[in-house]
């Protein structure tokens, strides 16, 4: 019978290490999901932090009496145009930035991407309010694609950049445009970080809070901000809270989830090319 290895003391430390980290990022998420089945009382009890009789009157709450449904709804239409908006504006933009050696306006792009976004509220706030915008669909989206927008590009320009120029000149050759050669040839090849930048884009646009917060009105709340009718100023519905956070965070994980290895690939594929 074989003798097991003993471990050595790095390999005992980045154990040790992992299981630190994982305890403290999954820990609080598990600490939410089961105070959104207690009373309110009973998450104040810390007897019954671990043994207590799960309610779904939290979750009631949620989605019947505060309209989390439309929120639900309001939260998906906002992501998924600004992603699909992004999108369209990035990938052409970035495959310029990239094939034309176009650092200058890369680094505009880098700026817009590290830039807070808090310093921009005021003024987009005093722009959108003189224009009748605010409290709409549309300057919510505008306002996420601040965000999506230059990951998308910053994501794309790596990965073209790692695409062999040789193939579309080849097809060049072979009686393509320009713009045929990309639209025939690169644009199926980046696939996989066209994916990655969307999936990414749709995250952040979906997490979104401080621009929701201030841009958005009453019928066009998202869920980040939706969050907050449970907090009054004389008191906290800490059950409902906690539950609505749950609605909010639980499918954007599950998303991230099952496409993380294509996440992963995505962004691998463009440094590994060419």
């Amino acid at each position: 019978m074989a003798r097991r290895k003993r471990r050595t003391p790095y390999q005992v430390f980045r154990a040790l290490a992992l299981a630190v980290v994982v305890v403290s990022l999954i820990a609080p998420l598990l600490w939410m999901v089961a105070a959104s089945f207690k009373t309110n009382v009973d998450i104040y009890d810390s007897s019954k932090a671990f043994a207590f009789t799960p309610v779904l009157d939290n979750y009631s709450k949620v989605l019947d009496q505060a309209n989390y449904l439309q929120f639900i709804g309001n939260s998906l239409w906002v992501a998924f145009a600004a992603t699909v908006l992004s999108l369209i504006l990035g990938v052409p933009a970035a495959y310029s930035m990239s094939r034309f050696n176009m650092r200058k306006s890369a680094l505009v792009v880098l700026m817009a991407r590290v830039i807070p976004g808090v310093s921009l509220l005021v003024p987009w706030y005093y722009v959108f309010s003189n224009l009748r915008l605010v409290g709409g669909f549309t300057v919510l989206i505008l306002s996420h694609m601040f965000v999506s927008l230059p990951l998308v590009v910053y994501i794309l320009m790596g990965f073209f950049d790692g695409l062999p120029l040789e193939l579309e000149e080849s097809a060049q050759v072979d009686g393509l445009t320009p713009i045929g050669a990309f639209r025939r040839i690169t644009l199926p090849l980046s696939a996989p970080g066209i994916a990655t930048a969307g999936i990414l884009s749709f995250i952040f646009s979906w997490n979104n809070f401080m621009f929701a917060l201030v841009l958005s009105g009453a019928d066009t709340k998202t869920l980040p901000v939706a969050i907050f009718d449970f907090v009054g100023y004389a008191s906290i519905d800490w059950g409902g809270l906690m539950a609505a956070s749950t609605v909010v965070t639980l499918p954007i994980m599950l998303i991230a989830l099952f496409v993380q290895k294509y996440v992963v690939s995505g962004l691998t594929a463009g440094a590994t090319k060419g």
